[in-house]
């Protein structure tokens, strides 16, 4: 398998996983911030457990071959994630979906700014049906607010940088980053919680929340992410939108509507119709 063929297949798993937040969050009755602080927890004490029984010493000593790039990463993510939280306390889901869906737009700027990496037009195409199929999926409506809209904007800014970073720096340690950007946003969610006890019940929940959206899905992403261009790698992440509403069905019954259906078919076909040209191409873009 190729670097790139790598690239992909990694960072379509992270969308996989990304895209069981909305199925944990329908599962749990916790507040967002609840949930963000013990998934970022439990994802870190797997992540940090994993490095510790494989590596021992030398497998946490990873930390501290983080330099500067690996510490940007992480702080950035935790930014990101922060971001996120107050932005759907201030502005309509609908809103933030959308305007996240501009992401490979943005990496695609701020890649061609920090790293002369210019955009393949397919993968411009994909991005621009993709981001029509969000807006078909929610809408846009008159019930945003500016301040939750902005912070939605520098959400997506921030996966913009981070997909820059993890391509201009591919030697970042990937499971200390993914763990100390999982620590970062639990430690930024807990002022936001309305209360962090939870059932007994739930903690397993809890534990699967953060050992698979969060450690599972920050690692895949980060070594995915270092061999593909960025507007590659924020297209694939767009598939958390059409995937999240398909688990909600299958393990609740939750009907989606005929907007979420075809606009989530939009963006599964320009993800897909994606790789399979770079799949049937041998110098992808």
């Amino acid at each position: 398998m190729t670097r790139h063929r790598l690239g992909l297949t990694l960072v379509t798993l992270a969308a996989l996983a990304w895209s069981t937040t909305g199925l944990f969050t329908r599962a749990l009755p916790h507040d967002a911030a609840t949930l963000l602080v013990w998934r970022g927890t439990f994802g870190a004490s797997g992540l940090l457990a994993f490095m510790a029984l494989s590596g021992g010493r030398n497998g946490l000593g990873g930390f501290a071959r983080l330099g500067w790039p690996g510490l940007a990463y992480a702080l950035v993510s935790g930014a990101g994630m922060v971001c996120f939280i107050t932005s759907l306390r201030t502005t309509s889901v609908a809103h933030n979906s959308v305007i996240y869906a501009s992401v490979p737009f943005i990496a695609a700027g701020l890649a061609w700014l920090a790293l002369r990496e210019a955009p393949s037009r397919p993968a411009v195409v994909a991005s621009a049906v993709a981001l029509l199929g969000v807006v078909l999926m929610v809408g846009w409506g008159d019930d945003g607010a500016l301040v939750g809209d902005g912070l939605a904007l520098l959400m997506t800014i921030g996966m913009a940088v981070m997909l820059v970073i993890a391509r201009r720096f591919p030697a970042i340690p990937t499971l200390p980053a993914a763990c100390l950007s999982a620590l970062i946003s639990a430690a930024a969610a807990a002022p936001l919680s309305q209360g962090l006890a939870v059932a007994q019940a739930n903690i397993p929940m809890l534990i699967g929340f953060g050992l698979v959206n969060s450690a599972l899905g920050l690692t895949l992403f980060l070594l995915g992410s270092r061999h593909l261009p960025a507007i590659q790698s924020a297209l694939i992440t767009a598939l958390d939108a059409p995937l999240a509403p398909l688990w909600v069905w299958l393990v609740f019954a939750e009907t989606p509507g005929v907007a979420t259906v075809a606009g989530g078919a939009m963006v599964l076909a320009a993800v897909l119709a994606h790789i399979w040209h770079d799949a049937t191409h041998p110098n992808p873009g």
